[in-house]
């Protein structure tokens, strides 16, 4: 993680990360104002604050309350040497607690990061640079030897050298990449989180059979992201990119729709259209850019390579950011290594699809077959070990599919897991079925898993695929644990041979789907001095309802994002027209206003948690529309899950509100008391907000423009490198 250190006045300092800023002081003592902890008093209760949150964890994890369990740390100091500290924690339970329980708390707190980091000892190394904001400068732990060259199946170059050229493409683009965690868990399975320091909303997670293969799927996946600009989907990028030469890429083409609304004629083919415009519902201003919101502009449009024929055809930027999210993309050392992966992307989801919402049962993968595979194997073991028992499938529906299926159980919750993996070697899909499962998850991370059902519609529901394909968190059938399964076992091989394994392996998965009659289409991105792909197979690999173009398009953000984000200038007219929208928008009222209209907010802020219900609760009191406003105030204190100083803003307000609407009441007679429940600050923002003086309590003022919002500024710093480069390489015809 990186922390930016400000100096401030006297010996005041500031530290800023992610979305967090920490002040520290000194004592009078050490000639400070004693205004805030001192850097090593932060140091100390993080520890303790760390094993906290893991008797947090496990406590939470089995139902036992904390209520009524205390925890301390005093840090006693060799007086010979004060840099020699013995750190004792202590914690008192409550007698009812099990001496299972006591002993798996004592564990759990053994378990601190910030415990295990100390007796690691860290290395520090102290540096000067130029600039900190222009060093890029890799922060990746892991450095492989550049003499070994470890080669895996799938890939073209040994990992060393893929690991290299990708955190070289990284580091030349000016992103400087940190490692936030790593997990090895069980054997020959590991994941670890990488992010953007600067942008830490920017990250990937990696896993593999070891490190290198973890750090290198990470890697892999980061590039791929930003390649197909997946990082800023549903994102605004200001009016500046909007209005520039291209928005997303060199090559795009804009449209503008048609007499009455149509569709352009130079989007689509035929066989598209028959798939996305099925009953002819689908008009031009459906397909408006969402990141750029430039509906005078017309159709922003990407080229992809139809494969039968080579033929190009231009895919709206909106439907591909709607339908298919990161589904189908990928980057590798070589084209074809990058088009294996993105297709048996496409297969894995598909086919899991297929599997759950068919309710099938898959035929087990026999021990002996198992055994060929012992890294696996004892990957599996690790799993039983721990509790958790493991069934193996076979997902290829009798040899067709490139698919495997690794589905954990956990005895203690009842919940299920059923983790995918795709890959033309059968091995290869079956470690990142395993691999999968353990991704960026602790073993606690397990008990938070839906337990099977009998419940078709729950399974089928379109919802259920969305949970599956973000983390594989969906419900699964109790059908898929039937003894008598639908298919045979099969134990299929679509791999490759010799140097072009790769290129014959994309043909092969090319080649299922043209026996299916689907058809193919790929674009290729290499300008930010990578190779990757995107492939789109319609009516095949989509995430979400092809109707959702029309009926949940992302960019319906543009009928209120402005008017959001000027919400402190307009006037009386403009609020009850924004009300309007947002009332008649068939709108969920616990969305967030975030997701809406494409902002990063401050997470800790009012804006960062405000929704639907909320902002039309903050019109109505600014109308004075206190029946209304008084309604509002009902549901979110029923079900907002908020932050207890915006609770207690709005019980405050819900008792003022009924005094005001009551005619036989007087605030006169309340007031008094009223600041003795809620303070003074409290109060006054209360009768500021029902007076007219206080408008949209807690928001601050901010514009189209994006004033003050440095999180979301922070994400548009990251697209202008990729736009930047984007733009040198077209300069220069690379």
């Amino acid at each position: 993680m990186e922390i930016k250190v400000n100096f401030l006045d006297k010996l005041r300092l500031e530290a800023k990360f992610d979305d967090f800023t920490v002040i520290a002081d000194q004592p009078i003592r050490y000639k400070g104002d004693g205004s805030a902890p001192g850097p090593f008093d932060y140091f100390l209760a993080s520890s303790a604050l760390c094993a906290a949150y893991f008797v947090k964890l496990y406590c939470d994890t089995r139902n036992i309350s904390t209520e009524n369990i205390r925890l301390s740390q005093n840090n006693i100091v060799d007086p010979e040497n004060r840099y020699r500290q013995v750190f004792k924690i202590q914690v008192e339970l409550p007698q009812d607690i099990s001496a299972h329980d006591r002993q798996g708390i004592l564990r759990s707190i053994d378990r601190c990061t910030v415990k295990k980091a100390v007796q690691a000892g860290p290395e520090f190394v102290i540096e000067e640079v130029k600039n900190l904001d222009e060093d890029a400068q890799t922060l990746l732990t892991l450095k492989p030897s550049t003499d070994a060259s470890t080669y895996i199946a799938g890939k073209d170059l040994p990992l060393e050298q893929t690991i290299a050229n990708m955190s070289g493409v990284l580091a030349n683009l000016g992103i400087k990449i940190e490692i936030a965690s790593w997990r090895n868990i069980i054997p020959n399975v590991w994941s670890l989180h990488i992010r953007d320091a600067h942008s830490p909303m920017c990250f990937t997670n990696g896993k593999g059979s070891t490190k290198e293969s973890a750090l290198a799927s990470a890697l892999g996946e980061y590039i791929e992201r930003l390649s197909n600009n997946h990082f800023y989907a549903g994102t605004y990028w200001g009016e500046d990119i909007a209005n520039r030469a291209f928005v997303h890429y060199p090559n795009e083409r804009w449209f503008k729709p048609g007499k009455n609304d149509a569709l352009p004629t130079e989007i689509l083919d035929e066989y598209c259209l028959k798939i996305f415009n099925p009953d002819g519902e689908l008009r031009g201003s459906h397909l408006i850019d969402t990141n750029s919101g430039n509906a005078k502009r017309g159709i922003c449009s990407l080229p992809f390579v139809r494969q039968s024929d080579g033929q190009t055809v231009y895919f709206p930027s909106n439907l591909i950011e709607n339908l298919y999210v990161s589904n189908g993309m990928s980057a590798g050392n070589t084209l074809a290594e990058a088009q294996v992966q993105c297709l048996s992307e496409i297969f894995e989801r598909a086919v899991k699809r297929e599997i759950l919402e068919g309710e099938i049962t898959l035929p087990d993968v026999p021990q002996e077959v198992l055994t060929k595979y012992p890294g696996i194997l004892a990957g599996i073991r690790g799993l039983e070990e721990q509790g958790f028992p493991v069934l193996v499938k076979d997902a290829s529906l009798g040899g067709i599919y490139p698919v495997m299926c690794v589905t954990l159980m956990n005895p203690r919750t009842g919940g299920v897991f059923a983790s995918f993996g795709a890959h033309p070697s059968l091995e290869v899909a079956l470690e990142r079925s395993l691999t999968e499962l353990l991704q960026g998850r602790s073993l606690e991370g397990l008990n938070d898993l839906p337990p099977p059902t009998f419940a078709s519609e729950a399974v089928t529901e379109p919802n259920n695929f969305v949970e599956h394909f973000i983390d594989s968190s969906g419900i699964v059938s109790w059908r898929f644990f039937s003894a008598k399964s639908d298919y045979d076992f099969v134990e299929w091989d679509f791999s490759g041979q010799g140097e072009n394994s790769n290129a014959e392996e994309a043909n092969t998965l090319f080649g299922i789907l043209k026996d299916m009659g689907k058809e193919s289409y790929v674009a290729v991105y290499e300008e930010l001095g990578a190779i990757a792909c995107r492939i789109i197979v319609p009516a095949y690999s989509e995430v979400y309802p092809i109707e959702d173009l029309v009926w949940d398009n992302t960019n319906k953000a543009l009928l209120f994002r402005e008017d959001i984000l000027n919400l402190h200038s307009l006037d009386d007219v403009g609020l009850s027209a924004l009300l309007e929208r947002l009332e008649n928008n068939e709108l969920d009222e616990y969305g967030d206003i975030a997701t809406l209209i494409g902002v990063e907010f401050d997470e800790n802020t009012a804006w960062g948690q405000l929704t639907v219900l909320e902002l039309k609760l903050l019109i109505h009191l600014s109308l004075k529309q206190f029946d209304e406003a008084h309604e509002l105030v009902g549901a979110f204190l029923q079900y907002n899950d908020n932050t207890v100083e915006r609770k207690l803003f709005y019980q405050a307000l819900s008792a003022t509100l009924e005094i005001y609407l009551d005619d036989d009441l007087l605030i006169e007679d309340y007031i008094a008391n009223f600041r003795r429940m809620f303070g003074e600050s409290r109060m006054d923002a209360v009768m500021g907000s029902v007076d007219g003086s206080v408008r949209f309590y807690g928001l601050t003022p901010t514009s189209i423009n994006l004033e003050g919002l440095d999180r979301h500024h922070r994400m548009i710093d990251s697209y202008r490198k990729l736009h930047t480069a984007r733009s040198r390489a077209a300069a220069t015809g690379s």
